[in-house]
């Protein structure tokens, strides 16, 4: 009887363990510049000749190697709708997502969904969420590309 008992309590530790190790955690980013331990998100635009051709630039780094995965999700926050923006891709020590500042119309809200595992299936909890209700107020405009490039890696301490 001890035995079993004792096999069952291990197997329920196991089986929470496992489960705290996947629990998702999910930080709004608010401010144009969001700086955690081990992750770091800046955002820029880049104004085109129109607002078609204007980008949001999003640069994500992963500051201490955690993740192995990132993806980017629009999500419409009155009917819960989402968008897979960027695709689920490998995360080295950072990268840039481009999106057309017009698509904030349908889907306004941003999700950063980062992975510490190296692949991924699409029902997989990401690790940590990192959501922008829109594009933060405090972010900055550029003419160019390298402006607004320059400005990311000011910003972001590279």
């Amino acid at each position: 009887m001890r035995r079993s008992l004792t096999s069952l309590l291990l197997a329920l530790g196991m089986l929470g363990a496992s489960s705290f190790a996947r629990a998702q955690e999910k930080v709004h980013g608010a401010n144009s510049v969001f700086v955690a331990p081990t992750v770091k998100i800046a955002w820029a635009v880049q104004k085109g000749a129109s607002e078609d051709t204007t980008l949001v630039i999003m640069r994500i780094v992963n500051s201490i190697g955690q993740y192995k995965q990132v993806r980017l999700d629009g999500v419409d926050p009155f009917s819960n709708k989402r968008n897979v923006l960027v695709s689920t891709r490998p995360l080295g020590a950072s990268v840039d997502f481009s999106v057309p500042r017009s698509g904030f119309a349908d889907f306004p809200s941003r999700e950063i969904h980062l992975y510490r595992d190296g692949a991924t299936d699409a029902d997989q909890t990401p690790t940590l969420t990192v959501y922008y209700l829109g594009v933060p107020d405090t972010t900055p405009e550029f003419a160019t590309a390298s402006d607004a490039k320059a400005y990311l890696a000011k910003a972001l301490g590279q």
